[in-house]
């Protein structure tokens, strides 16, 4: 097993990071210098990549670097919005509203067929616009000022959301990352680390369908996972963002893995769901954190600080959204068709396999940042390279290297372009 950690400024290539010294500054005495050692976000990697290159004047640009999904959301969001537009004017609640909470409660209990009782609205249930900000701010609820006398550790997969990172950073701890590569099924094994740093860890992230390889965790994962954090005393943080794109069966989650446990317990456990992927309402920001009551009082009340409450039209539309599961269904039908497609095109080359959830390919091919380059001058598609998503191992080694993403996240004609010119270039 690899495990890596590391200053986060060696993650980055010379000059790749905005913010590279506070000595830039004309008196970084007044900066927090724990932003020095944020990366740029892997967006701002592919702009200096790409944005001195030129496509092929001859193609139009297919953008598959970035996981925004493009199918239609229903329409009735549209009209939901309209018909409450005149509440723009109030200030939407922290809480959100009590027809949302228990919505999503409703989903959860119907999803994972959650005993009755388990997931109460009021107190299990907490609205975040958006998972990305509510991922964020979860550190700094879990993250104390040390742990077993040290600096606290924050554990996360490898590759990771840069989300993850960025908040341990910002609250202190030191991020550690551990490797989740072909040969683990792209699962981490966290039992496996010292005993040295699971004492000081304070927190775990977590991604089950994973971004960017799509490997679902099963229910034993999950419950060995749980009971490693009863162990060590860390929050557990399960982003599932992704539960809803699948091929073949439903993906487990982490509440489910608590229901089959005699007390049900909720305690440190947190999960998170999002309508960005699940309803192609990425600019909608909506989405809501589950799990122990206790944390979520503590999340609400550091909300009301600094939170950004949705608007009450947004809470309307996105309580139809969790309501409906017919938009779902359908949607999801469209990702198994494109990866069928995409199986077609491009089974037994740069290491294909279909992901069991989620949209993205995780394509070997030798050299990402150099396909990405040739991809974008040749054929006009631009991809991620894998190693803007992973960081580099104890020996200097980044075990993204290798890789290309690929979003697929088109209508199934564009897609079919795109993987054909993606199958020609490379």
């Amino acid at each position: 097993m690899r495990i890596t950690c590391i200053y986060y400024g060696k993650y980055l290539k010379a000059g790749a990071s905005i913010v590279t010294s506070m000595t830039q500054f004309a008196n970084p005495q007044i900066i927090n210098p724990r932003l020095a050692d944020l990366p740029d976000y892997p967006f701002e990697r592919l702009r200096g990549l790409l944005d001195p290159l030129a496509p092929p004047a001859a193609l139009d640009p297919i953008a598959l670097s970035l996981g925004e999904p493009q199918h239609p959301y229903p329409d009735f969001v549209g009209e939901i919005l309209h018909a409450n537009r005149h509440l723009y004017g109030k200030y939407p609640p922290v809480a959100g509203t009590p027809e949302f909470r228990q919505a999503a409660a409703d989903w959860l209990i119907r999803r994972y067929e959650l005993p009755a009782g388990m997931i109460e609205a009021d107190r299990h249930i907490v609205p975040c616009a958006g998972t990305r900000e509510g991922l964020f701010r979860t550190a700094f609820l879990a993250v104390p000022p040390e742990k077993a006398g040290q600096r606290p550790a924050v554990l996360m997969p490898n590759p990771f959301y840069q989300c993850y990172a960025g908040a341990a950073i910002a609250a202190g701890a030191e991020p550690i990352f551990v490797s989740a590569l072909a040969e683990n099924g792209f699962l981490p094994d966290f039992a496996g680390l010292d005993e040295a740093i699971l004492a000081r860890t304070a927190l775990v992230y977590f991604c089950t369908p994973a971004n960017p390889q799509g490997a679902v965790a099963s229910l034993d994962y999950l419950n060995d996972l749980i009971a490693l954090s009863r162990q060590y005393e860390f929050t557990l943080v399960v982003d599932e963002c992704y539960a809803e794109i699948y091929n073949g069966a439903p993906p487990p989650g982490t509440l489910q893995a608590c229901a089959a446990g005699e007390a049900q317990d909720l305690s440190g456990i947190l999960v998170f769901h999002s309508l960005s992927k699940r309803s192609n309402v990425a600019g909608l920001r909506s989405g809501f954190v589950a799990g122990d009551p206790d944390m979520l009082t503590l999340y609400r009340r550091l909300s009301e600080y600094g939170g950004n409450p949705s608007p009450l039209p947004v809470y309307a539309a996105a309580t139809a959204l969790w309501r409906d599961e017919d938009h779902v269904v359908a949607n999801r039908a469209l990702y198994v068709e494109k990866f069928d497609l995409a199986e077609r095109v491009l089974s037994n080359r740069f290491g294909f396999y279909k992901p069991e959830g989620g949209f993205f390919l995780w394509l070997d091919v030798g050299d990402g940042e150099a396909a990405t380059v040739e991809l974008w001058t040749r054929a006009a598609i631009q991809v991620l390279p894998g190693a803007y998503l992973t960081a580099e191992d104890g020996v200097g080694d980044n075990p993204g290297n290798r890789y290309i993403r690929v979003a697929m996240v088109h209508e199934r004609a564009v897609m079919e372009d795109a993987l054909a010119r993606i199958a020609q270039t490379l």
